[in-house]
Parts: C-alpha cells; structure tokens; sequence
C-alpha cells in the first residue's frame, strides 16, 4: 500500500524518527508571538493550526475540540526560518563529487536537506544546483527537508562564474554537454539563443527564477572579478525568456558595471553587489530592485588556499561585504538575506549563527523579520512559478503553518538561533510538527 506524505510522517513518528505525531489540529497555548514582521513580542497568545494553515489566533480560550495542545508556556512562537540564497545540492559534496558522482552526491543532499529543516530553516531559495528531484522527495514526504524554491542550474558563460571546466575540457563543442552540464550544477551559454534554449529546460524542469552570473566570482578559477561575462542581448534573453513565464532573473554581480548592465536588462534581483558603488546603491533603491546580502562566513575566506587566485579574490570581496550593509541600510535597499554557503559541510551548522552575524548592522528584530517576512515577499515574486501557494515567513491568520517555539526572547537575545538543537523546542512546516523536545 502507497502511502501519503502525511501517512508517511506519522508511520516515522511512530517508529521513533520525529519526537511527536502530527495531528489535524495543533493547538499552541500561551505563547508570545514573533509575526515575521514587528518589532515586538505579542500579548499571551493562542495559535490554532488547521491541517497547514493557521487557522486562529487569539489572546482569549480557544476552543479546539480533539486538537493536540502545546503548552507554550511563555515561549516564543515564529515563523520558520527562510535562506535566501542556498545551493541545496552543493554543500555537502566536493566538487568532484557533484560533477562524477552523482548518486552518492543525491544522497547527501538529502542528508543535508533534513539537517537543514531541523535547524529551523522551513525554506531555501536554491540559487544553483540540480535541486528539481531533492525538492520532489521532500515535497511528496519521502525525507524530511525545505521547501525548495529552484533556478535549476546557473547560466554562465565560457570562463564566466560558474564555469568549472578544465583546459582539457576545450574547446567547447556545441551540442556537447561535459560533466559540469550533465550534473545540472550549471550551464554554458554564450549566444542569445542558448541563453533561451537553457532557460526554458530549466522552467520545463520546474525551475521557478532563473539564476545567472553577470559577472566574475570568487570561486571560480577563470573569472577574474572585474569581468562583465555577459553581454546586454545575452542578459536581455534570460529576462525575456523569465518574463515569459511571468518570473524573475536572479543576476549574481559584485563589480558596478556588472549590476548596472544586469539591472538595465531588467534583472529583478542583485545577488551579492558586495564591490557596488554609492550610485549603484542608490539606483537599486530607486528602482526597487532586490538586493540578496549574505554575510559570509570568515571560513569561506580562510579556507581557500594562501597564494590561490581564489583566496586572492576572496580578499578583494571580504572589506566590501560591511560597505554593502551599510549602503543597503542608508539607501533604504529592499534586502534579502541568505547564507551562500558551497561545497562546506562543516560549514552548514553555523546556518543559524551566519543569520545572528547580522546583528553587526540590525537589530534582532529587523533580522530575523528579514529571514521570516522580507524574505518570503522575494519568493513571492516567482508569481504563478510559485510551488508553495499561501504565506510564507509570518505568523499571521490563512498563513501556511511554517513554525518554530523558540526557548528565549530572539528579539532580545539573537544569538539563540544559533544553537537549534537546544533553543527551537518545536519545529513545524506544513502543518506537520517535526521536532519537539519540549518536557513531556
């Protein structure tokens, strides 16, 4: 007999592999509410959820007949936590592994993925990465994990970010996919119509934006970080091709001239823009474009190799990553946050901590409303592309029921989202409770 992702979850409660079951209706009694939006606590509240929605809030009784009750016990309920910029099918893998062994790499990902949901994190926006199949096992209840928002692979150019070929894979053939391509992780375009032929595969795949590198990075050993990769007709293409399935292209850029040529093609979203200048600022301000931030973590400098062209790189980006915040703050920039966090596993646990890092330039309010709230409003604008209809990252009335009872006040202490094993007593999404470790 087949079972339902439901079933599914409450046979696995039952032999032991969540702490508790889920039931059609949660009751969560005298909590303080976080709504991914304020700035402060609510009054004692009442939360009922209804299969995955919120179906009522109240600082009076509610009455719930049947529903599992959860004695909150003055702690905070808010919404499930939201990385913006994440690449699903390539952290806990080695490069070697995501491009030749695709099958071990499939696995862990799906390692990961559960790790990620138990660290709180409800949602990813996956920028990169062959995530269509990881977000159909996790959808359908097969492992616990995200949601997952995917671009698919990433469009780059010949010797562009993104481009990991060896000389020995030159010269390029067209019609002829290496590794790299057949792995998914990302894809050479360098003419207009590639650009077109690759997105529409990836919007046939399930993708729902498009991720491209209009520029030079750091990780890549080809592409020097003052190149502009694409030209205006190949980044107009992706727009077009985007708009036509009434979403949005993701443009990684760090340098000006990068994000001016990407914002004057009609990209939507600035990923990085850590080397940008006060007009570029100011024109992603006045345009309302997105900006998606990341706070890197000191390791993913300190560990590329002394004397590489990457850790050279690496350098040049790390003084401008505060410059950008600041900018960002001053100019009033619609910011999204996330982790960007690539072929580091051991990185993966400090999720939570690279989120409380923000507290150098944002109050835990405004912080965690950009990983709750600002974040899904980015989502949101994937329009009809959208896989997960319904309210993302607040606790609000016919929200869907992405929840976490935090142990502590994170508006008073933001430093609590790093330690989710001790602090997220309950983690929820979809309606399903996944952890509780609250004392029974």
């Amino acid at each position: 007999m087949l079972l339902s992702g439901r079933q599914w979850l409450a046979a696995a409660f039952a032999v032991g592999f969540c702490a508790t079951a889920s039931a059609d209706d949660i009751l969560f009694e005298n909590v303080r509410i976080f709504d991914g939006k304020g700035s402060a606590l609510s009054a004692p509240s009442n939360v009922l959820v209804q299969g995955n929605v919120i179906a009522r809030i109240s600082t009076d009784p509610v009455e719930a007949e049947g529903a599992e009750r959860i004695a909150g016990d003055g702690r905070t309920l808010m919404p499930g936590l939201i990385d913006a910029h994440w690449h699903a099918m390539l952290i806990a893998s080695t490069p070697a592994e995501a491009m030749g062994d695709v099958g071990f790499s499939n696995i862990l990902a799906g390692d990961e993925a559960t790790d990620t949901l138990m660290r709180g994190f409800t949602t990813v926006r996956d920028v990169g990465g062959p995530a269509f199949g990881l977000k159909r096992a996790i959808d359908r209840g097969i492992i616990p994990g995200p949601r997952i928002y995917p671009s698919g692979a990433m469009l780059t150019v010949t010797s562009g970010h993104g481009d990991f070929r060896q000389f020995t894979d030159l010269p390029r053939r067209p019609g002829l996919l290496t590794p790299m391509e057949t792995a998914g992780g990302s894809m050479v375009v360098d003419s207009p119509d590639e650009v077109r032929m690759r997105a529409r595969e990836q919007f046939m795949q399930g993708a729902v934006l498009l991720k491209l590198t209009a520029g030079g990075g750091v990780s890549s050993p080809f592409s020097p970080l003052d190149v502009t990769t694409f030209t205006a007709p190949e980044l107009r293409a992706a727009v077009e091709i985007a708009e036509n399935w009434g979403t949005y292209v993701a443009a990684h850029a760090f340098t000006p001239e990068a994000i001016e040529m990407a914002i004057a093609a009609g990209v939507k979203c600035i990923e990085h823009g850590f080397l940008m200048s006060e007009a570029d600022a100011k024109l992603i301000a006045d345009k309302g474009i997105w900006l998606s931030l990341q706070p890197l973590h000191e390791l993913m400098r300190t560990g590329l190799r002394e004397g590489s062209v990457e850790r050279a790189k690496a350098e040049e980006v790390w003084p401008g990553i505060d410059r950008a915040y600041r900018l960002a703050k001053k100019y009033k920039i619609k910011t999204a946050w996330g982790t960007d966090i690539l072929f580091a596993r051991a990185l993966a646990p400090k999720q939570g901590a690279i989120l409380a890092s923000l507290s150098r330039w944002y109050t835990p309010a405004e912080a965690l409303a950009m990983a709750t709230g600002t974040n899904a409003e980015l989502l949101a604008l994937s329009g009809k592309r959208n896989p997960y209809p319904g309210k993302l990252g607040v606790v609000e009335e016919n929200a869907l029921a992405d929840l976490l009872l935090v142990e502590g006040n994170p508006l008073e202490n933001l430093d609590l989202v790093a330690d989710p094993d001790n602090n997220f007593k309950i983690i929820m999404k979809d309606g399903v409770v996944y952890k509780n470790t609250l004392p029974k």
